[in-house]
């Protein structure tokens, strides 16, 4: 039997930075949600005992540089697996775009190996590996919509978001996200966003009230840096309500029309830009896929 897991594109409806951690990291508050966007990862026996990586998109590092490789060989090493393991990754997330796919990657390997090994599902344990992994593999690990705190790490499943159409649209370069927070000044910052009234608005099933209350505190930051993404940003917001995806480069708008969101999709690529259309993705999947 074929074993393979989706691993889901996510947005940040909110992201607050509230100050500076005795570790280094940021103290994070932020609504994760998911998107029907995803990346699929196939499970393979691999005949000499080794753990390896295939990827149909040039450009993928494929060996212990990818997160999906650590995952496999952090959960094989806490249950002293002795099997192998080849991966075949199907790339649909765009790289280096603020979507965390390379985070939903590692989650998605750790969730169809514990099939593919034969392992017990324990939850804590996955929890644990993801958190090592990276700030957000943990929700990657659950998906649908959430709270995270810490760095992001600590995940709180909230009720599903209502359905939107997502419009996602990126200049066509990486953000550094290590210099987005050292540009980041969280003093001299003095709006934070409405991140409760978010989640009623998310409880209440209130589309505008979600819609009026996207806010990413680091969008300055970037903004600064990398001028393309403001104005991509200042287009976007034009058609719909939007927001920079995590530390960028990534914008997305929500729309509750479908023929809406995909004439602004049509008219991005009209002009030159890279553009996608997908939804909100509620996290019992279902094998669904949206091709880019």
């Amino acid at each position: 039997m074929l074993i393979s897991e989706n691993a889901h594109a996510k947005i940040n409806l909110t992201l607050d930075i509230l100050g500076k951690r005795p570790d280094g990291y940021h103290e994070l508050r932020t609504v994760y949600q998911s998107l029907a966007l995803c990346d699929t990862l196939r499970f393979l026996p691999s005949p000499d005992g080794s753990i390896t990586l295939g990827c149909d998109v040039p450009g993928i590092p494929l060996s212990d540089d990818n997160l999906a490789i650590r995952a496999a060989r952090m959960l094989g090493s806490h249950y002293g697996v002795t099997k192998g393991v080849h991966i075949e990754l199907v790339k649909r997330i765009p790289m280096a775009a603020g979507l965390a796919g390379g985070s939903s990657d590692a989650a998605a390997a750790l969730r169809g190996l514990v099939r593919f090994w034969q392992l017990p599902h324990e939850k804590d344990v996955l929890n644990a590996l993801a958190a090592r992994l990276g700030s957000d593999v943990p929700f990657c690990l659950a998906g649908g919509t959430a709270i995270g705190t810490g760095r992001g790490e600590q995940v709180t499943a909230l009720p599903s978001c209502p359905h939107f159409y997502v419009v996602l649209s990126n200049p066509g370069f990486a953000v550094s996200t290590a210099e987005v927070y050292q540009a980041y000044r969280v003093k001299e910052n003095k709006m934070h966003p409405d991140t409760d009234g978010l989640v009623r608005a998310i409880i209440n099933t209130d589309q505008k009230g979600i819609m009026g209350r996207l806010a990413n505190v680091l969008e300055s930051a970037t903004f600064m840096l990398y001028p393309a993404v403001s104005k991509l940003k200042e287009r976007m917001a034009g058609e719909g309500a939007s927001l920079m995806c995590g530390s960028g480069p990534t914008v997305f708008a929500l729309f509750k029309n479908q023929q809406q969101a995909g004439r602004l999709v049509d008219s991005l690529q009209a002009e030159g830009a890279a553009a996608w259309l997908t939804e909100t993705y509620a996290g019992d999947d279902k094998g669904v896929n949206t091709d880019v």
